[in-house]
């Protein structure tokens, strides 16, 4: 079944899954900024829910997929859309349609994640060497759930190289897949710029719509993206963590600064981060220094509160350091 004149009547911009990275409170504080900036994400997928030797019970869906207990949206609305990694076709079939009974808007599979632990598992970017694999998991996915939920694949453009695209473009097609998302590079290429959008060319004669994804940092590299893939929908990933206002800049390239995010306006939204719930403050505030990180490559101001807090333990103290800020430009909010 193809869904682009049903869910993509217009260029679509989502949010990337990424482990350990866009979890449930990531994803509530992005999907947030961009619909307060007048620019929502037409959906975000989760981080992998990883498919082994049965079917999940419910609890694990909802430790991934939190938003499955509320329509399947965040708080802004946005649509989350859940993703499976597994290589056994049958089961992954009957996880999806269990994710499906608990109110998946959408299931996503797949076949990018280049990690070493989950490769060395027959999951992820590995099983791009093996199309016949692919195809038999999408095909079993998309006959196990209901005809009104899509199925969509996410892939690289190949494991050590870019030899088999033919063949993974044959599987795709034949799979029934309803549209499929390309992360520009190869599983050995990693995350090393750049990425190879015009790749991304070959898999326009599939009959589904293609959705490009890597490297996209600011509105130039969504356009030269767009151009060299020959596709008007992306999927942001790191960047958008980097500049959480990226989704809005590139629609609007000439955008009034009263639309963009400053530091002072992103301030509020990282207290809230370290307010958000997580099994305990060390893992939340490791997780916030991850996101200070690379926010430093979209904010000056993250790398001076980052020389403050680095060492820092104590969750009051670092929302005290960030308040601080905002006390230093006469803009106190207390989130």
């Amino acid at each position: 079944m193809n869904f682009s004149n049903k869910l993509f009547p217009h260029p679509v911009r989502l949010l990337a899954p990424m482990e350990g990275l866009t979890d449930p409170l990531m994803r509530q504080i992005l999907t947030q900024i961009a619909t307060d900036l007048g620019r929502p994400y037409d959906w975000s997928v989760s981080e992998f829910i990883r498919v082994t030797q049965h079917v999940l019970p419910a609890h694990v869906f909802y430790k991934y997929v939190p938003e499955l207990l509320t329509a399947s949206k965040t708080a802004s609305n946005t649509p989350i859309h859940v993703q499976l990694l597994g290589s056994d076709a049958q089961l992954m079939a009957e996880n999806a349609a269990y994710a499906a009974e608990l109110g998946a808007p959408a299931i996503d599979i797949n076949f990018g994640c280049p990690a070493k632990t989950v490769n060395s598992h027959r999951g992820g970017s590995v099983l791009l060497d093996e199309p016949e694999v692919m195809y038999e998991i999408i095909h079993a996915v998309r006959r196990a759930v209901p005809d009104d939920i899509p199925v969509s694949a996410k892939i690289r453009l190949g494991y050590t190289d870019t030899s088999r695209m033919d063949d993974i473009r044959g599987a795709i097609e034949a799979s029934g897949a309803d549209w499929l998302t390309i992360h520009a590079r190869t599983k050995t290429q990693g995350y090393k710029p750049p990425a190879y959008w015009d790749k991304i060319l070959a898999f326009n004669s599939l009959p589904i719509p293609v959705i490009a994804n890597g490297e996209i940092w600011q509105h130039s590299h969504a356009a030269q993206c767009m151009a060299q893939a020959g596709t008007q929908h992306l999927m942001l990933g790191r960047g958008a963590v980097t500049r959480p206002d990226l989704v809005a800049r590139i629609d609007t390239p000439d955008i009034d600064d009263t639309r963009t995010l400053s530091w002072q306006a992103l301030v509020p939204h990282q207290i809230a981060f370290l307010q958000g719930e997580a099994k305990n403050d060390t893992v939340l505030i490791g997780r916030y220094k991850q996101w200070l990180g690379m926010l430093s490559k979209g904010y000056p101001e993250a790398q001076t509160i980052w020389n403050d807090i680095k060492r820092e333990k104590n969750k009051a103290a670092i929302i005290a350091a960030l308040q601080n800020t905002l006390r230093a430009h006469g803009s106190l909010t207390m989130a």
